[in-house]
């Protein structure tokens, strides 16, 4: 049954995935093409929604995948599956241990992960660019190109120092993902 399916699945992920949100990209990436739930492109377009929607990103990611896998009650049992875990071990560190960010084994375990969720995040932000970019995951697939993506992607790598030395502050991220999205419709021609 999906409902069953997706609350494992996100359960899974909120279990085994550290660095919060962006560090849990990677493996909900491999689990939505895995079961197929999401095609490549189809996750972009939802990691680039989640981003740019209120509230955490592997909770709004866990919502939309369950809401268009099976509606409202799919997007309320993928959403519980991913935060349970963190709620749990949160609410177990916070009644039984104290100062638990103090002990030596707790300081190299997070000292061992830092590293490795870095290397996910970085390995998952590069794929999306390729996917973004080629319009493939991979260089055995067919490539297309993607012109003007690259172009709104260079325009706004472009535009971000330049606000940063004009207004003596980095643009906030809301104003640079409102600016990508006016980018994009223009560039498109949605309009």
């Amino acid at each position: 049954m999906i409902y069953i399916e997706l609350f494992l699945t996100f359960l899974k992920i909120g279990t085994f995935s550290f660095g919060g949100g962006y560090g849990m990209i990677s493996l909900i990436r491999e689990q939505m093409l895995e079961k197929a739930w999401l095609s490549e492109e189809e996750l972009l377009n939802m990691i680039a929604v989640a981003e740019s929607t209120p509230g955490p990103i592997a909770v709004n990611m866990a919502t939309f995948v369950g809401s268009s896998q099976g509606g409202i009650a799919g997007a309320l049992l993928a959403t519980l599956g991913v935060v349970l875990p963190s709620f749990i071990i949160i609410l177990l560190i916070s009644v039984f241990i104290k100062n638990l960010l103090k002990l030596a084994p707790v300081s190299a375990f997070l000292g061992g992960v830092r590293p490795v969720v870095i290397a996910l995040i970085l390995s998952t932000s590069l794929t999306m660019l390729i996917t973004a970019a080629l319009g493939t995951a991979s260089f055995s697939g067919r490539i297309s190109f993607d012109v003007r993506a690259v172009f709104v992607f260079a325009l706004i790598a472009v535009l971000v120092p330049i606000c940063k030395k004009l207004f003596k502050k980095r643009p906030s991220p809301a104003v640079v993902i409102l600016a990508s999205a006016v980018l994009g419709i223009l560039v498109y021609g949605v309009i």
